[in-house]
């Protein structure tokens, strides 16, 4: 058996969808999409069940990749029963789509989750009316209480007849549903969607633009404005008969204070610079434990073994992308995810989309790319993930563009350990004035040629609640749980390579080749370019190689105070580390990864040699 999931943005869906599956989730695109689904299996009284989570929608009547996608798995009818999770304190925008849904004649159960809240405000709810107008089960749960979620897959497998509904359309647009059926065969559901101008058969679409236009000459309005408003008018209906305000309950005007550009933007930045540095902070010190734990239990004893110089090279090759990879795992991105799902689920991450809109528009943007653009400070792994919070394409790949640039935490110990300690603080300042200013062209520039439509951010202004530490927790373990499933063993096989390359002596003939070249362009050493090769495994092993090349940890004896700082520059613009770039493969897709691995590339180089020509 399957059932698909479908609803609002923000309604508990994908909360209840885990509570129901638990952690076995695969997470795949949709076959010819970049839109991604959860699957996940669950048991119930010995029988497998199947559950597909589908994107939050509004509509079915839009082109984007969601609505599109879930249009199609409605189409295909590729489920045994559809589960319309709706938001019951914002009943009548949720019915709109529960209505959609109902006409295209699946088995249906109806949850109206957030019944604690509507408590909270003073509703009474009568799942009657629903119940009896569509003819299927109606369950009242609260997902974040766990209350009632054990009663859907039961009632998913009693649900045997298809939903039924008539939505009472205009009489023209009726006509025309019984003209396109005659002529053409069309049932009610896809003579509906060819008024709208949805629908594969040219014919179809053809004949019902023709009718639409007639329809719009009368009315002055579009056929599919009509019907649009016919259906909010039924939902309108419906949701008057489904809730009652029993008692008036005063309102916290706390959403007033959190939306307000004062107080709310400095909250906002209140918040982001604490997570900013817990993340850093704790994830500092978490991950100079770690290193510092594979070093004595794992990396000397390895090394004490004498084994044969190959073998002993593959084995420091693995044991170092453990060791980079374990650093980066548990200090910095399980201890984001705890802090985002936190935020997540008090609902204040909605607030600060809406503070932080107008700004990121400016760079083609919404105000959900603050989160990861703030996150990459700390590392660009979780960041690159988190881009997926953001609803199109076209914002992921700026974000992607952008979140590759910020100066991450391995960054900051190349500027704070060479520019800071042997140039000087200002000039540590500097790189970073450098980096923001590139990053703010960058953004402007891409906000003009990316592809894809330009989306207003609709988004739910979900009740403020407390976090539960169970559901906190589980959601931050199953995000972490993928990066070190896919990027790990990736991050492992670069290791090894690099680690072959240096022990066959390519690495030697690579510096002999290219110092001729690094000198002219950046006035560098050859060995450099081996330590910006090396800092792609992590970006401060660019550092700790250079100083191992130079022979000493003295940098500024051996290389002037220019180069430090160029090579600095460079190093901090250049490729994004490995395990970066095997996040960016999941999220982006190769085609944008190798554009933003080049555009990096060249972006360093070039504003290394302006550097070199300008002060040199």
């Amino acid at each position: 058996m399957r059932f698909a999931l479908v609803g609002n943005p923000s309604v508990g869906k994908s909360l209840i969808f885990n509570q129901l599956t638990g952690l076995g989730v695969e997470v795949s695109n949709y076959p010819g999409t970049t839109v991604e689904l959860q699957r996940g299996n669950t048991c119930f009284q010995r029988e497998m069940v199947e559950l597909v989570d589908l994107p939050g929608v509004y509509s079915l009547d839009g082109e984007s990749d969601e609505e599109t996608l879930v249009r199609e798995f409605l189409e295909q009818q590729d489920t045994d029963a559809v589960i319309v999770v709706t938001n019951v304190t914002r009943l009548e925008r949720n019915l709109y789509l529960l209505l959609q849904v109902a006409e295209y004649g699946i088995p249906m159960v109806v949850v109206l989750n957030m019944a604690d809240e509507a408590v909270k405000q003073g509703l009474e709810i009568d799942p009657g009316p629903i119940r009896d107008l569509l003819g299927v089960d109606v369950i009242l749960t609260a997902a974040a209480q766990g209350k009632n979620i054990d009663r859907i897959i039961p009632a998913a497998l009693a649900a045997t007849r298809p939903a039924k509904v008539e939505i009472p359309y205009d009489h023209h647009i009726e006509a025309a549903v019984r003209s396109l059926g005659k002529m053409y065969g069309a049932d009610r559901m896809k003579s509906i969607q060819a008024l709208q101008g949805i629908g594969e058969s040219p014919e179809l679409l053809e004949a019902a633009r023709t009718i639409a236009d007639e329809i719009e000459s009368r009315h002055r309005m579009t056929a599919a404005q009509i019907i649009a408003a016919n259906r909010h008018n039924f939902a309108h209906r419906i949701a008057d008969l489904t809730l009652k305000e029993d008692v008036m309950v005063p309102r916290s005007d706390l959403d007033g204070i959190l939306t307000r550009v004062f107080p709310g933007i400095p909250i906002l930045l209140g918040i982001l610079v604490g997570m900013l540095l817990l993340v850093f902070i704790v994830g500092t010190f978490l991950e100079e434990m770690i290193v510092e734990l594979f070093d004595v239990f794992a990396v000397q004893p390895f090394l004490a073994l004498g084994l044969p110089p190959l073998a002993e090279e593959l084995g420091i090759s693995i044991l170092l992308a453990l060791q980079a990879g374990f650093g980066i795992a548990f200090p910095y991105v399980l201890l984001f995810y705890i802090v985002i799902s936190v935020l997540e689920d008090s609902g204040y991450m909605t607030r600060a989309a809406f503070l932080a809109d107008n700004a990121m528009h400016r760079v083609g943007m919404h105000g959900g790319a603050v989160i990861p653009l703030t996150l990459a400070f700390g590392c660009n792994v979780p960041a690159i993930m988190s881009v997926r919070l953001l609803h199109s394409r076209r914002e992921r790949i700026i974000a992607s563009f952008l979140v590759t640039m910020v100066p991450c935490s391995a960054r900051t110990v190349i500027i704070a350990g060479i520019v800071a300690g042997f140039v000087g603080l200002g000039a540590a300042f500097s790189v970073y004035a450098i980096v923001f200013g590139l990053i703010l062209v960058t953004g402007l520039f891409l906000s003009r040629v990316a592809p894809g439509e330009r989306f207003g951010m609709i988004m739910e202004m979900v009740p403020l609640r407390r976090p539960d530490p169970r559901l906190v927790m589980r959601k931050a373990w199953s995000r972490l749980s993928e990066f070190l499933f896919i990027a790990m063993p990736l991050l492992l096989v670069g290791s090894v390579v690099l680690g072959l390359l240096g022990f066959f002596g390519i690495m030697t003939i690579f510096e002999e080749i290219v110092e001729p070249y690094t000198m002219a362009l950046l006035g560098l050493p050859g060995y450099s370019a081996t330590a910006l090769i090396f800092g792609i495994l992590r970006k401060e092993m660019a550092f700790e190689t250079l100083a191992i090349l130079a022979g000493t940890a003295d940098l500024g004896a051996v290389l002037s105070s220019l180069q430090l700082y160029i090579f600095a520059v460079v190093t901090v613009l250049f490729v994004p580390c490995l395990a970066t770039i095997t996040v960016l493969l999941r999220e982006v897709g190769s085609r944008i990864t190798l554009a933003i691995t080049l555009y990096t590339v060249a972006l360093g180089l070039l504003v290394g040699a302006l550097l070199f020509y300008i002060l040199g």
